[in-house]
């Protein structure tokens, strides 16, 4: 399919806007989404964010654009409120080195991306990977002015680039520069070092007892969290770029800081439009550990939790996210879950019913009736959807509205004369590409076609074998009982682990 068919909109956080999206190169498109930092299990906020970029990285594709599709992984330690580094205090908790931590972290975040089927980007590049290039950064910022060093740290001069570069500073997040002064979130060192609060560590002196550290020519250190997507964006999609997306949550500081970077080292904009995705609920309530509202990817699928009365799989999860539109809160509870059970299972049930039919040449008399009309309107309804900042809900409710026909036919309320064979040869394609091109959806009711529930199950055993090797019984457990509450045995033997569907 042409680009050229296709007119999108994206909602630019940097314009407050929508905006037509114009690719700095034709029929080629730049993307970078920033990764998670590998020193936790990944959460089921981040499961929704890399999936609707998935999605987005999908339709570009689906539609005719070539995607470089850059997603990094922070594997580099960042000192935390209470001032220990995170990669740190995980290797202290868990009695591994630092860059064990990241492996097994970021292993858990493959798997939980197969699980959710997603695609791998073009690139996944990791911090560590990419210091000389940080270095280089900070000492581009330090050439241009916009970075000072105190005592082996370098900060960058926020109002020095406010006052060059006015009404940049704050654009995106729509924070103003004067009152983040008694609110800085560094965090990373004491604000004594700094000329103002606002300015923000591009390399840290390491203290002692920090593990991550490399030489620079300031100080053995290492970068600050900010610096590492600058650094990465820049080398792999050039100083300029078309999509910057992330989380809501990084706006600030992370993105605005990113922006400020960029501009900094080079006097380049990093990326023309900014995506960014909004938050999940939990009843309607902000999910947080300390306040005991939170619920893990793992125990959606497999029930163990007192927010869901079962477990459910992970395409009605992700299938339930379709629901709901990008920028759009989304709220978690058991109700709106299974609904979206029942809407899965019967998009399934349709489309396998579709792909059946066979077109009915021998009758068609060679016009365009009312029927075929509504059906290539709708097809182009959900494109629509899609082109307008990939609203899939739009998108979703239009396949629901085709279904409609497709069951009509199928219970003959509606003669196969009114639909024209090259019209349902059509609505087949396009049906089908929507649910697993566009969505990236698996039909959970025979495997699918590259047998998923057999390399979902053998993903869940391998996280549940890394937990019996750690002697996490509670963990290993857990998955078991919670498959066995959903109807597959689960069989620890001599020749390792398998299972039955009960």
């Amino acid at each position: 399919m042409s680009t050229v068919e296709h007119t999108i909109k994206l909602y630019n956080s940097l314009k407050g806007q929508k905006e037509e999206f114009k690719p700095l190169h034709p029929g080629y498109v730049g993307m970078y989404v920033c990764g998670p930092t590998v020193y936790s299990d990944v959460h089921l906020g981040n499961c929704r964010t890399f999936t609707s970029f998935d999605i987005i990285y999908r339709y570009l594709m689906h539609i005719g654009y070539k995607v470089r599709y850059v997603r990094n992984i922070t594997d580099v330690g960042h000192l935390t409120d209470e001032g220990e580094d995170r990669m740190s205090k995980g290797a202290r908790v868990a009695q591994l080195e630092p860059m064990e931590v990241a492996q097994k972290y970021t292993v858990g975040f493959h798997d939980m991306m197969r699980i959710f089927n997603t695609l791998p980007p073009s690139i996944e590049p990791r911090a560590t990977g990419h210091i000389p290039e940080q270095i280089k950064m900070v000492q581009d910022i330090m050439e241009r002015g916009y970075g000072y060093e105190r005592n082996g740290s370098v900060y960058f001069n926020v109002r020095k680039f406010d006052q060059e570069n006015p009404g940049v500073y704050g654009n995106l997040s729509g924070r103003v520069l004067d009152d983040l002064l008694a609110e800085s979130r560094e965090g990373l060192k004491s604000q004594g070092e700094k000329d103002n609060p606002v300015d923000f560590a591009i390399w840290m002196k390491a203290r002692s007892g920090d593990i991550m550290v490399w030489e620079s020519p300031w100080s053995v250190g290492f970068p600050g969290w900010h610096l590492e997507c600058s650094a990465m964006s820049t080398k792999y999609l050039g100083q300029t770029f078309d999509i910057h997306g992330g989380g809501n949550d990084l706006k600030f500081p992370h993105h605005e800081n990113e922006i400020a970077q960029n501009l900094g080292s080079c006097g380049c904009t990093p990326a023309n439009y900014w995506l960014h995705a909004n938050m999940l609920l939990l009843n309607g309530k902000k999910m947080s550990k300390s306040d005991g509202n939170t619920i893990t990817p793992m125990e959606l699928f497999t029930g163990e939790s007192p927010f869901v009365t079962k477990g459910y799989s992970p395409m009605v999860v992700k299938f339930f996210m379709l629901m709901a539109h990008y920028r759009s809160t989304l709220d978690i509870t058991d109700e709106a879950l299974q609904a979206a059970e029942k809407g899965f299972r019967r998009l399934m049930e349709t489309n396998s019913i579709l792909q059946k039919m066979d077109p009915h040449t021998a009758d068609f008399d060679g016009s365009e009736s009312d029927t075929d009309r509504t059906i290539l309107r709708l097809i182009d309804e959900a494109y629509a959807g899609m082109d307008d900042d990939f609203n899939t809900a739009i998108a979703l409710a239009t396949l629901n509205e085709l279904g409609s026909y497709v069951h009509k036919l199928a219970n003959q309320q509606l003669d196969h004369t009114e639909v024209a064979p090259w019209v349902l040869e059509r609505l087949k394609t396009i049906f089908n590409a929507f649910i697993f091109d566009i969505f990236g959806l698996n039909d959970e009711a025979d495997g699918g076609d590259d047998g998923t529930v057999d390399g979902l199950m053998q993903l869940i055993l391998d996280i549940r074998a890394a937990a019996r090797a750690q002697k996490d019984w509670g963990t290993s457990d857990k998955i078991r009982d919670g498959l066995a509450a959903v109807g597959i045995a689960v069989k620890d033997g001599k020749e390792g682990t398998n299972w039955t569907k009960g």
